[in-house]
Parts: C-alpha cells; sequence; structure tokens
C-alpha cells in the first residue's frame, strides 16, 4: 500500500496500479527500457495489472517475468473493460495510460496519469487525468519518490 500526503487535499491511499500497455510501457510491442526496474520497485506496494487491447499480440511474452498480472481484451470495448476492472478494486488505483480506451478507466481511478510518449496521446485524455508527463519513466516515478506528486497536486 502507498500513502501519500497531499497538503491541503489529504491522505491518498493506493493499493492498485493498472498500465495500459502499447505507447504507455511499450513502444512498437516492445516494453520500454527502464521499465522492469521501476516496476520491480513499485511491486513492494502495489499490486500491478497490464490491461491492454494488445495491439501487437505481443504483451503478454513481454510481460514474462515481470511482478504483473496482464489481460487482454482485443475487442473495441476495451476501454469499458478497464474501467470496470479498475472500478472492481478497492484500495485506491492508480491509472497510467496514453490512449482514447484509457478515459473511462482513468475517470474510474484515484489517481490518473497520462503519458505522453512516442505514440503521442489521446488529446481528450489529457484533460481527464489528474497528472500529464511525457515518459513512462516520470510516470513511474511520481509513485516511486511521491514528493514529486504532492508539490504537482497540493493545493
Amino acid at each position: 500500500m502507498l500513502k501519500i500526503r497531499i497538503p491541503g487535499r489529504g491522505e491518498m491511499v493506493l493499493s492498485h496500479l493498472i498500465l495500459d500497455y502499447n505507447g504507455t510501457i511499450a513502444e512498437d510491442g516492445c516494453i520500454i527500457e527502464g521499465v522492469a526496474r521501476r516496476l520491480e520497485q513499485l511491486r513492494r506496494d502495489l499490486q500491478i495489472c497490464v490491461i491492454t487491447a494488445d495491439t501487437h499480440g505481443t504483451a503478454a511474452k513481454r510481460c514474462e517475468g515481470l511482478p504483473l498480472e496482464v489481460k487482454t481484451f482485443p475487442t473495441t470495448e476495451v476501454g469499458e473493460i478497464k474501467a470496470a476492472e479498475a472500478k472492481k478494486l478497492t484500495g485506491g488505483v492508480v491509472t497510467i495510460g496514453n490512449g482514447f480506451n484509457d478515459i473511462q478507466m482513468s475517470d474510474a481511478a484515484d489517481l490518473s496519469i497520462c503519458v505522453i510518449g512516442k505514440e503521442g496521446c489521446c488529446g481528450a485524455l489529457l484533460s481527464r487525468c489528474d497528472v500529464v508527463v511525457t515518459s513512462i519513466h516520470d510516470a513511474l516515478d511520481l509513485l516511486l519518490k511521491t514528493d514529486r506528486l504532492r508539490a504537482t497536486l497540493r493545493t
């Protein structure tokens, strides 16, 4: 469990991390260098899950050995599925994504982070997230170095 005291907003308690795959933790179907190390650190505090439409069909294989569960839903309803998965979790949920199908998941989260990476990001997602960053490393580091979140989210 990750506890973050946000000045003027109280304590945020997070138990789950839901990640999008392509464009978020992977580029062109391959895990971005440096992600695995950060996930290993985060596993101490958060249960981690990747939920993806799996554009390249490689998510499960590429995530082998990582401290997370992979759920693939190769369907046009993956946005609704991601939101439903987030809503059924208890104990606080943080989501990280970049696509249109991440909007509903972000709306369902206690903390949502949008990544503008090499694949870009859906413009509509930007206004729905609590924090926007330009790399997955920065997104994961917000959870590892929580003073950064404190500074960004304080009132």
